[in-house]
């Protein structure tokens, strides 16, 4: 006589997965599952393949004519340093623009809109945790928008190629660009998990990013006057009763003046945040004197942000090389303003990361099962 038993499954744990798995667990199959469905949507959207070709040829044709425009103004048709990082810095300042405003499309309808569309609910049903969901969603999000990214590496290493940056500049700026990208797409999926519409998660993304990237540097300026104070200050001034029409050079000596100092150090973590200065901090800090050489505007704004956490610098010259006649001058004391070493882009990218965090920790926790309270016109299945 034979006996057929019958294991029971364990019954589901609170929050509608099965017990010994909570909301936060995560598993490669689970995570692999939810990332190949949603990319399997991108795919056969012809409207996401038209976008990335459009990237393409935009970027292409931006590169293209600004390599174009700086070789017919250096005279110089083969390439030449003096213009190749400024061609450099447009061209990534470009792709970043063009990626802060696809990335939020890519994610801010993730949650919002397959709950309009009755999918959500399906999904949630089985044995996915929302941590699975969520963190699937945002991989799909993140591989579609590296997608984009890896569609201008030609266009950077074409300009690259112009002289005037390195290889490891290039390797630091795809990947703070890669890691932007991932944390817009986070932000948006956190707006898409607490907004019915997905009209409007896309203008809260953008509103986030627009704040990070135009607000808090607006923010900086207006600050100038509340951090500037008069202080006393030791300048190297010229000496008492010399007028700049004279024809022998001034004797300077050493003056005490009260002077407007600006704090800048008080007030330069509120750009910390900006992504241009993240990417633009990332690359290895050049010589201030080679700035002007080439024109690389991400150089120079790593310059200025570096300058601004330097802060005060101290004693002023006001004597040496105003001078303009013959005439030996005398050695300035003063020493040149040296901007600190210290790095501001991972305070940057460690809040715009934490901004991420929190868009995923809102998404998961929108998700668990069974939802206490759910908005007017919510549609479930």
């Amino acid at each position: 006589m034979s006996v057929d038993l019958e294991i029971a499954e364990p019954a589901p744990a609170d929050g509608g997965v099965p017990a010994g798995r909570g909301t936060w667990s995560l598993s490669w199959h689970g995570l692999r599952t939810v990332t190949v469905l949603e990319l399997r949507q991108r795919v056969r959207s012809t409207r996401w393949k038209t976008a990335l070709i459009v990237w393409f040829v935009v970027v292409g044709v931006i590169t293209m004519l600004t390599t174009g425009a700086f070789a017919i103004i250096s005279g110089d048709q083969s390439g030449d340093e003096s213009f190749g990082g400024m061609v450099y810095s447009i061209v990534v300042g470009f792709v970043l623009f063009l990626g802060l405003l696809v990335a939020p499309t890519l994610s801010s309808g993730a949650i919002n809109g397959d709950r309009n569309a009755g999918t959500l609910a399906t999904l949630q049903v089985t044995l996915l945790t929302p941590a699975e969901i969520v963190l699937g969603k945002l991989a799909a999000a993140w591989i579609a928008a590296l997608a984009f990214l890896v569609a201008s590496i030609p266009f950077l290493v074409w300009a690259l190629v112009g002289g005037g940056v390195s290889w490891l500049a290039l390797l630091t700026t795809v990947l703070m660009l890669a890691l932007v990208l991932g944390v817009v797409c986070a932000i948006g999926l956190g707006f898409s998990a607490v907004v019915a519409k997905t009209s409007g998660s896309a203008v809260l993304t953008y509103l986030t990013v627009g704040g990070i990237t135009a607000v808090l540097p607006i923010l900086f300026g207006l600050l100038i006057p509340a951090t500037t104070s008069t202080e006393s200050v030791r300048v190297w001034d010229v000496e008492a009763g010399y007028t700049w029409e004279e024809t022998t050079p001034p004797e300077c000596e050493w003056q005490t003046h009260e002077v407007d100092v600006w704090h800048s150090e008080r007030t330069w973590w509120l750009l910390a945040p900006n992504p241009f200065v993240v990417v633009a901090d990332a690359q290895p800090l050049r010589d201030p004197e080679a700035l002007s050489e080439d024109g690389n505007v991400l150089a120079m704004l790593q310059y200025g942000v570096r300058f601004a956490r330097t802060g005060d610098p101290g004693p002023q010259d006001w004597c040496s090389g105003y001078y303009m006649g013959e005439g030996p001058q005398a050695e300035s004391p003063v020493e040149p303003v040296e901007v600190t070493d210290q790095l501001v882009w991972p305070w940057g990218l460690g809040f715009n990361l934490l901004l991420g965090a929190a868009g995923v920790v809102v998404a998961v926790n929108r998700l668990r099962v069974p939802t206490a309270q759910l908005p007017q016109g919510t549609r479930v299945a």
